[in-house]
């Protein structure tokens, strides 16, 4: 499907720029697409794939002392029982389980940076379980649609662009934010857990559910209770400190167990480089696709159709104007940032769509780019529902963002 996809995107935005240079005299639209392609190229080695090497080492390196240590099988046992049913192809306490809750813990919190390279060490683990190894598994899209999901209960760098484009209170997204992602993530567990005909409403699940959504609920409360000055000092605090306990707490249970720390370390590390390497080619045409996408204009044209559509039926439209950073945000992150931003300039970020498109933001992840990431990096080129798992998780978390917006914002 993702071929499809991919060849999609040339071929929309082939027409649309020719569409552009007959109706509307717009001929330089040829000389844009064919720019944004080398642009982009360059992006995605330069400012992606080389960047991510250096993260790549230092956290394969560093799960590796975990691993010897034993301290990602402990984490492997607690999140164990819950795992074993969404991840019924897992052995138990197989060190993938810990893998996992790692990156998800570390997405929850923003902290992208350690997320990225502790999602490939689990795609990696879940691919040595994969009987065929051209084609994703159950797990892998269990996996990926949680990570396209995007819940994220920090979303530091949304609250800090509110911030800077002069906000009145850059926090008051929080909740609403977290409603909206936390939506978008329990509709990948559904859509994915039915294709997957799991049992999802036993007392495991469920009680696992629950206790996350109380555990979002008290944060909720908690954050409220403070001003912008201490909601970011919590955050950062948050953030630093869970990264540095997991770095010390790895060492030092290597350290009591007796493990050669350094050497760990660099056995580790030096499948950094490699997986850098490897998974180049599958971000440079992807990131292509999608900038010709987004150069030939094609996000305008639908932006202004639905608008059209819309305003037959109602005169409440103001949520269009946020869309291009919904329409963005699954094909990439820096665009739909991008979008985020010149939404915010244009109409205010206290406008209804200024705080609409920060939802639209935080609701859900980049499902194509983590696709081609994770899965370029085990060679899958079968995705299966893989895709379509993720746009359903973006779908909702748009769904559930405008909502959501109408309740606390209009």
């Amino acid at each position: 499907m993702l071929n499809y996809i991919w060849a999609f995107f040339f071929i929309i935005a082939f027409a649309v720029a020719i569409i552009q240079a007959v109706f509307f005299g717009k001929v330089e639209i040829f000389g844009e697409i064919v720019h944004s392609t080398f642009d982009m190229a360059e992006f995605a080695v330069m400012s992606i794939a080389l960047p991510l090497c250096g993260v790549m080492t230092l956290w394969l390196g560093l799960m590796n002392i975990g691993e010897k240590a034993g301290a990602v099988g402990v984490m492997s046992k607690i999140v164990g029982p819950f795992f074993s049913k969404l991840f019924p192809e897992i052995p138990k306490n197989h060190p993938a389980s810990g893998q996992l809750l790692m990156n998800f813990s570390a997405n929850m919190l923003g902290l992208d940076n350690a997320a990225t390279p502790l999602g490939l060490k689990a795609m990696q683990s879940l691919q040595d379980l994969n009987p065929k190894k051209d084609t994703a598994s159950n797990a892998q899209i269990m996996f990926l649609a949680l990570n396209t999901s995007g819940l994220t209960i920090i979303p530091v760098s949304i609250l800090a662009q509110r911030a800077i484009l002069g906000a009145a209170n850059p926090t008051d997204i929080f909740i609403p934010l977290l409603i909206s992602t936390y939506v978008s993530t329990v509709s990948a567990i559904l859509f994915v857990g039915i294709k997957q005909r799991l049992n999802l409403w036993n007392r495991v699940v469920m009680g696992w559910i629950v206790g996350l959504t109380l555990l979002i609920g008290g944060l909720c409360w908690w954050f409220t209770t403070m001003n912008r000055e201490d909601m970011a000092l919590a955050t950062n605090i948050i953030s630093n400190c869970l990264l540095l306990i997991i770095m010390v707490g790895f060492i030092g249970a290597a350290l009591y167990k007796k493990v050669n720390v350094l050497e760990s370390f660099i056995e580790g590390a030096k499948g950094g480089f490699e997986t850098s390497v490897k998974v180049i080619p599958y971000m440079v045409g992807m990131l292509v696709g999608i900038a010709v996408f987004r150069a030939s204009g094609t996000l305008d044209f639908i932006t202004l159709g639905i608008s059209k559509f819309c305003s037959l039926f109602t005169d409440h439209t103001e949520w269009v104007d946020a869309l291009p950073t919904a329409f963005m945000k699954p094909l990439s992150g820096s665009g739909a940032k991008a979008m985020m931003v010149e939404c915010m300039k244009t109409y205010g970020p206290d406008s209804f769509a200024g705080r609409l498109s920060c939802l639209f933001q935080g609701a859900a992840d980049t499902t194509f780019f983590i696709i081609a990431l994770y899965f370029g990096s085990v060679g899958i080129k079968r995705t299966r529902y893989a895709v379509g798992a993720g746009l359903f998780a973006d779908f909702m978390g748009v769904i559930a963002a405008i909502v959501v917006a109408y309740l606390f914002f209009y």
